[in-house]
């Protein structure tokens, strides 16, 4: 429980000035908690490390957060499951999305675990609350995760069942949907 309050903290105070693109521009800090919430209670995870680096899943990528403080601060085994779901922002927004096509399917069993509980939340939030984007853009994010979560499958039937089932909302929601654009 220490460890787990520790990333929480750790996390809400690299996150404390950023918000979520969704139209209620939520904190930030309720997208990580989210994610360590799907695989506790709907993947059935119990591994302090997956929840742990759950939380701090976009430290490196988004933060100033540094791999030696998380090394510090969580172990090795954190740092290495953090750095291995963390994108290369150094690269363009599109090699990074076709990277995590490729990558998907040769993650860990715990980065999958991670990477799919992001996925669900991501695309849960296109479907409730979407960025001020078009309906082809959000056709197009909700297509791109399918295509990553095809290499994550096979590590946590649970997770999977719920990303389909949450995938298929979205998707309606979205048909339902007004936009502008």
């Amino acid at each position: 429980m220490s460890l787990f309050l520790t990333a929480l903290k750790f996390a809400a105070v690299k996150h404390s000035n950023q918000r979520r693109k969704n139209r209620e521009a939520t904190p930030y800090i309720n997208h990580p908690i989210e994610v360590a919430e799907i695989l506790w209670q709907i993947g059935g995870v119990r591994d302090m490390v997956i929840i742990v680096g759950a939380l701090l899943h976009d430290t490196l990528e988004d933060t100033d957060a540094t791999p030696s403080e998380i090394k510090n601060l969580f172990g090795a085994e954190v740092l290495a499951l953090v750095e291995e779901v963390t994108d290369d922002k150094a690269l363009p927004k599109q090699q990074r999305k076709r990277l995590q096509i490729e990558t998907a399917a040769d993650k860990s069993s715990r980065a999958k675990q991670v990477k799919l509980a992001d996925k669900i939340c991501n695309v849960y939030d296109i479907g409730h609350s979407p960025p001020q984007w078009s309906l082809k853009l959000c056709q197009i994010y909700l297509d791109w995760t399918e295509q990553v979560v095809v290499g994550l499958r096979g590590i946590n039937p649970k997770l999977e069942v719920h990303y389909d089932a949450v995938l298929l909302e979205a998707r309606k929601a979205l048909k339902q949907r007004k936009f502008s654009n």
